[in-house]
């Protein structure tokens, strides 16, 4: 099935020694060309690889072929499945799958990856291990619910697992992809781009295994590559909020769209209007409170946790687009002077400026957050009533 889907395996090595014969060997029992890079590897791998190679060769009746790619230095696995990924290319590949060396998976979950792009092609297929399992290490666990966390709020795509090396990559579609990691965090970076792509995203449940402490060999360095992927979320949040969700909003601004998205978001009967109506203030609140430069990142990241309605909430927290800027500072000014009374600063909407904020710090920080907390309550009832007549007059 997988020469008729075009597709090879691709897998990265580095100091793996101990499981990479046999995994190799069970890998090669469902697919007829393997890929490996080895990524500078200082122990018998280079040795290992070259009898493996001398053995295929000898059995080349069963058509499996081993291709060697040597990077003189260690790169990053990131780095490695890159140049697994061009070679793949160069050979008229397809698909790729990815697995490690480490011995954690199981080669005869390949045939699930097989079935799954036949059924959706041009799909990227990520394996899903069973993190409740004994054995899992709490630190993956961990890594896994955090990593699974930032990539729905990157995407909008929920997944069991975000971090399992074991996946199948529609490499020819993503040819024209330009990616910029080059450690663990590309497996990260892949799954983001492509669902910003509208690469169709699937997941296979996959077995893992998870060797006792002192056996375990393990090249993850817990700070510099937590440090990394930590880096590479921050900024494809802001990349997300930034960027990709505005994008979106512009491509769909028409008005038979614009009509269809207010019905579908605010008449939602799966929502109540309590929580529609949250959303709405929560975003007003979010948008005009005091956190200039944070208030997407701050706003979605508390709706999440609240359970609101993230759509609302990014819609309305944009009242705080530029036109509309000077209005709230001014109005922020004016409320601030109505609570500090007698140091209250004249102000005028032509006086607004960075510096003027500067130099009256503590009447518009008050003044903006009794403004936003007004604004937003306000919202909040009248998108209530909004929502609950209309639904009262349709029912």
């Amino acid at each position: 099935m997988l020469e008729e889907l075009n597709c090879c395996v691709v897998s990265p090595t580095y100091n793996n020694a101990s499981t990479l014969e046999q995994v190799l060997t069970d890998v090669s029992r469902y697919v007829s060309h393997i890929i490996v890079v080895d990524d500078g590897s200082t122990d018998d791998t280079t040795s290992i690889l070259a009898r493996l190679q001398t053995d295929m060769l000898e059995k080349a009746d069963d058509g499996t072929v081993l291709e060697v790619i040597r990077i003189p230095k260690n790169s990053g696995k990131g780095f490695a499945l890159r140049k697994g990924f061009e070679q793949a290319l160069i050979s008229g590949y397809q698909y790729a799958i990815t697995i490690d060396t480490d011995g954690q998976h199981f080669a005869d979950d390949i045939p699930a990856f097989a079935q799954m792009i036949k059924k959706y092609p041009g799909s990227l297929i990520v394996g899903a291990r069973n993190m409740q399992q004994d054995g899992v290490p709490g630190k993956s666990s961990f890594g896994n619910r955090f990593s699974n966390f930032w990539y729905k709020l990157e995407t909008g795509i929920k997944l069991p697992d975000t971090q399992c090396g074991f996946r199948l990559y529609p490499i020819k579609l993503m040819s024209a992809m330009r990616f910029y990691t080059s450690g663990y965090e590309f497996e990260i970076e892949s799954l983001v781009r492509a669902a910003w792509a509208k690469r169709p995203i699937r997941w296979v449940p996959v077995k893992v295994y998870y060797a006792p402490d002192e056996d375990r060999v393990s090249h993850f360095r817990p700070f510099l590559d937590f440090m990394r992927i930590s880096i590479l979320n921050t900024v494809l949040v802001l990349i997300t909020f930034l960027w990709v969700k505005p994008r979106e909003i512009v491509r769909r601004l028409r008005w038979s769209s614009f009509k269809r998205f207010f019905r579908r978001e605010f008449s939602r009967q799966t929502q109540s209007p309590l929580r529609i109506a949250s959303s709405a203030g929560f975003g007003v609140f979010m948008g005009i409170v005091p956190i200039w430069g944070y208030q997407l990142i701050v706003g979605l990241t508390l709706a999440h946790f609240m359970k609101l309605n993230k759509t609302i909430v990014f819609l309305t927290a944009n009242i705080s687009i530029p036109p509309m800027i000077p209005i709230i500072l001014y109005i922020s000014f004016l409320v601030g002077g109505w609570i500090i009374g007698e140091q209250t600063a004249s102000v005028s909407i032509n006086t607004i400026s960075m510096d003027y904020v500067k130099y009256n710090l503590y009447q518009y920080l008050a003044g903006s957050v009794v403004f936003a907390v007004s604004a937003g309550i306000l919202i909040f009832l009248v998108v209530w009533m909004a929502v609950w007549f209309s639904r009262k007059k349709s029912a």
